[in-house]
Order: structure tokens, then C-alpha cells, then sequence
């Protein structure tokens, strides 16, 4: 048995498109996971009991089951409802889904990380709740997002590896479509693992990236806004 990477010469393209594929459904995952999470995490600090209670059973419960339950609730779910999508985008919801619990949590605890008498002091100046969370919270809690963030992201960008199981051509599909032809297992698993840790260096190079432009003092990364800079003057004063 020797390995013969040869063999793929004519395959590369089969999985290069699979990869982008991979890429590209993560991003959107990413994007409306985060969306979903923050939302969820804002219920979740909320003073109301019912919006926190939906948050805590929506964060529980899709944490406590595995990504492939998901993915198979939704797949078949949707059309004992008498709803049919593409295999791929119902596989990027479910990775959103999946993402969006996780998110919630780092979002919430990120915001529990900062003072309370943040918030309070804003919303004592006459801000809003929004207000207070956009211009003084959320510049403030960037830089402990990004790491957290960043693993996170890493593993769903891995488990869209089992959306192979529903027929989305990604990266792990079209390996076993390369596989199915070649019969050299060992050299197209060996070469699918190179591929995706190289799209796993690249989003922890963009994530660093990221961590360096806002890894500022906090009052350099408050004061871009009017409305933080007159909050920070005032709570900077103190009585004689």
C-alpha cells in the first residue's frame, strides 16, 4: 500500500467546488445564526419573565441535541408541513439554528462581563435601552466576542460536514462522490482534511485580523460615537 495523490489529479475541481460550497453556506449560517443569537440573547437579559423564559427553552434545547437531529427535524419537518426547499437551503438554516444557541450565550455573557453601572449610567443620561446598547454596550464587548466567536464558528463550519447526509454537494458529499470513483479512500480523506484546515486557518487569520482593529482601550473604542463620548465626560466627572 503506498499513498498516490495522483490519482486525484483529475478530481481537484469536484472538490474545490465542493469547498466553496462549504464556504459559502457557512458565511450565510454565520451571519443569520449571529443575527438570531443576538436577538435571542437580548430576550434573554430582558426584565420580562416570558421573553426570558422562550430564550433560556430556545438555548437549552437546541444545545442539548445533536447538530444531525437538527438537521433531520428540519429536512423532514418542513415537508410533513407541506413546505419543500432545496436541500441547501434547508441545511444552511439548520446550521443557523444550530449556531444561533451558541451565539445567544456568548452575546449574553459578554454583556454580563461589563459593569452593570454601563448600562445604567446611559440610560441615566436619557438613552434609550437600544441606544444605550449601541453606542455603549456592544463597542465595548467586541473584543471578548471574537474569541469565543471564532471556535464557534470553526465548528459549525466542521459540522456542515454532516450535511453531506441530505445530499447538499458540499465539501464532504463531493468526497465521497471522488471516493465512490477512485477507490483511494486514505488519499481523498487526507486530501479533503488539508482543504478544510486550510478554510479553518483562514477564519482564524480574519478573526485575528478583527481582534487586532478593535483590541483598543475602551475609552478609544467608545468615543467614535457623539452620544458615547458625551456619556463617557459625564460619568468621568466626580464629585469634589
Amino acid at each position: 500500500m503506498h499513498f498516490d495523490p495522483t490519482i486525484l489529479a483529475g478530481y481537484w475541481p469536484i472538490l474545490l467546488d465542493g469547498a466553496w460550497l462549504t464556504i459559502r453556506l457557512s458565511a450565510v449560517a454565520f451571519v443569520a445564526g449571529y443575527a438570531i443569537g443576538i436577538l435571542v440573547a437580548l430576550m434573554a437579559l430582558m426584565p420580562g419573565r416570558l421573553p426570558r423564559l422562550v430564550a433560556g427553552v430556545y438555548i437549552e434545547v437546541l444545545r442539548s441535541i445533536p447538530f444531525i437531529i437538527i438537521l433531520f427535524v428540519v429536512y423532514y419537518g418542513l415537508p410533513f408541513s407541506g413546505i419543500r426547499l432545496p436541500a441547501t437551503l434547508v441545511g444552511t438554516t439548520a446550521l443557523a439554528l444550530f449556531a444561533s444557541a451558541y451565539y445567544a450565550e456568548i452575546v449574553r455573557a459578554a454583556i454580563l462581563a461589563l459593569p452593570r453601572g454601563q448600562f445604567e449610567s446611559a440610560r441615566a443620561i436619557g438613552m434609550s435601552p437600544a441606544r444605550a446598547m449601541r453606542h455603549v454596550v456592544a463597542p465595548q464587548i467586541l473584543r471578548p466576542l471574537v474569541p469565543p466567536s471564532t471556535n464557534m464558528t470553526l465548528t459549525m463550519m466542521k459540522e456542515s460536514a454532516v450535511l453531506s447526509s441530505i445530499t447538499v454537494p458540499e465539501l464532504t458529499y463531493q468526497s465521497l462522490v471522488v471516493q465512490g470513483n477512485t477507490f483511494a479512500p486514505f488519499e481523498v480523506f487526507a486530501a479533503v482534511a488539508g482543504i478544510y484546515w486550510l478554510i479553518a486557518i483562514v477564519i482564524a487569520a480574519l478573526a485575528a485580523g478583527l481582534e487586532r482593529r478593535v483590541d483598543a482601550p475602551q475609552a478609544a473604542r467608545v468615543s467614535g460615537s457623539p452620544i458615547a463620548a458625551r456619556y463617557l465626560s459625564l460619568s468621568a466627572r466626580r464629585p469634589p
